[in-house]
């Protein structure tokens, strides 16, 4: 039995792990796309490494892009087996890949007039809508805390991992020659004692475990809650300077934070009174998605439900899905908040908002997750002075704020608190992914003091033995 590592080795984006068995079959572990990388991204997507005929069976984690994003791609070259998630996964699944593909499409379109005009060969996207809708038919939903068992070989459970509504970790029972093995891959780690979700569950004892290492080196700010600090950037960009918060968001998951803790201020009659903007279409309906799975809340937000039919709705709040009332924002002076995804500022309509509002002193951009060095979000979080946006130079004037204990991925307490249910000398190996690699090198001297005895940091497309059943 061994693991191959084509996504998510030594950088963060790109989730793709594949168990071969030594019976002959694969087993991958999701299917993501690399994010926020600069040129080396199309590249790297267009190559998976492998060859998704030989996939047995594809099993999905959480549905962000960086860990679904290469499915449709995958059908399209030949994979035709089952795709396992859960319920909410699915759902979720089909509207981000949908979105997915007319990124593709649009992206293609506007580098193939260029290329036109500059006589170079022209590209195809990776995938197209017709590509994305082949996935749907594949899924195979479970349920958390079900064991399922996919062949006589290889059997399923799924655990709340806390990251976003439906993510889960995937623990794997494989059997060979009556011995057994088992799998742990952690997908993404959430928070404990998150605002709306439950925390991650415990889970069985593990012989190998590929746990994700995002903010493996780095404590989340919790001195001063999230929703004070959103409310102290209301107040000082909109109120104080009469200027535009414009805040980059991920549309699955930190959108729907963001207005259950405006919900909350509004509740508690501190909600400044300023008009509020999701300008996102995928975040319009992706937000419409979540409320259809109440079950994967925490008790807190279950008792809102109660008094508060809507936790993601509140006065002043509009979502514009119309490309003209988008632009209009981008004209009008008046003092507001723009919730606009892509949560690194790589793609989509908060481009436009930063390129209108970043060279104004009294406008904010306030970053409220991880961003990739390379993407736009990453450049403003460092503190360039100026960002190339659309392939023009803007001056940075706009103060850049960021707010990391907003993060859905967990620090290294969390890391750490989510590994506390086993028994290190039991774990024969321990993989760390899905991280920086001076992050994950960090990391594993954390670990090493915990007793986990054997850590890799795999490299991209490394292949490790983990030793026969027989």
């Amino acid at each position: 039995m061994k693991i191959a590592f084509h996504g998510a080795a030594r950088t963060v984006t790109g989730s793709k792990h594949i168990v071969h068995l030594s019976n002959g079959k694969q087993i991958l572990l999701d299917c993501g796309m690399f994010q926020g990388l600069g040129k080396e991204t199309f590249e790297l997507n267009a190559q998976f490494g492998f060859n998704p005929q030989e996939l047995s069976y594809v099993i999905i984690s959480h549905a962000h892009i960086d860990h679904i994003g290469l499915l449709p791609k995958l059908v399209k070259e030949g994979y035709k087996g089952k795709i396992f998630c859960t319920p909410a996964t699915a759902d979720l699944m089909e509207v981000m890949l949908l979105d997915s593909a007319r990124i593709q499409e649009a992206d293609v379109r506007f580098s193939n007039k260029q290329r036109k005009r500059q006589g170079r060969e022209l590209i195809e996207p990776l995938y197209t809508e017709e590509d994305a809708k082949l996935v749907k038919p594949l899924l195979h939903e479970v349920g958390y805390g079900v064991v399922y068992k996919i062949d006589d070989a290889i059997e399923l459970m799924y655990t709340d991992c806390g990251h976003i509504v439906g993510s889960a970790a995937i623990h794997l029972k494989l059997t060979e020659n009556g011995k057994t093995a088992r799998i742990t891959f952690s997908g993404d780690v959430g928070r404990y004692n998150d605002d709306i979700l439950r925390s991650p569950e415990v889970f069985p004892q593990a012989d190998y475990i590929l746990i994700e290492s995002t903010y493996g080196d780095r404590l989340h700010d919790l001195v001063v809650p999230s929703t004070e600090k959103i409310l102290g950037h209301i107040i000082h960009t909109c109120l104080e300077k009469k200027g535009k918060l414009v805040i980059p968001s991920f549309s699955l998951g930190r959108t729907q934070e963001l207005l259950y803790l405006l919900n909350r201020l509004e509740l508690e009659r501190r909600l400044p009174p300023v008009n509020y903007y999701v300008d996102s279409p995928l975040s319009t309906t992706l937000t419409a998605t979540i409320k259809r799975h109440p079950e994967c809340f925490n008790k807190a937000v279950q008792n809102n439900l109660k008094r508060d039919e809507d936790v993601f709705d509140f006065k002043n709040l509009r979502f514009i899905e119309d490309v003209e009332e988008s632009k209009a924002l981008n004209e009008s002076n008046e003092p507001c908040v723009i919730i606009s995804a892509s949560g690194m500022a790589e793609a989509g309509r908060v481009k436009h908002h930063i390129a209108h509002t970043v060279g104004d002193s009294k406008n904010t951009i306030l970053l409220v997750g991880y961003c990739e060095p390379h993407s736009l979000g990453g450049r403003l979080k460092a503190g360039y002075k100026e960002v190339r946006i659309f392939g023009d130079q803007y001056p940075v004037a706009a103060e850049v704020e960021s707010i990391n204990s907003m993060s859905a991925h967990g620090d290294y307490e969390d890391l750490c608190q989510w590994l506390a249910c086993q028994n290190p000398r039991d774990v024969k190996k321990l993989f760390l992914v899905h991280g920086d690699y001076d992050v994950q090198q960090n990391f594993k001297s954390r670990l090493l003091k915990k007793g986990f005895f054997d850590i890799e940091i795999p490299d991209m497309h490394q292949v490790i033995g983990l030793g026969d059943l027989s």
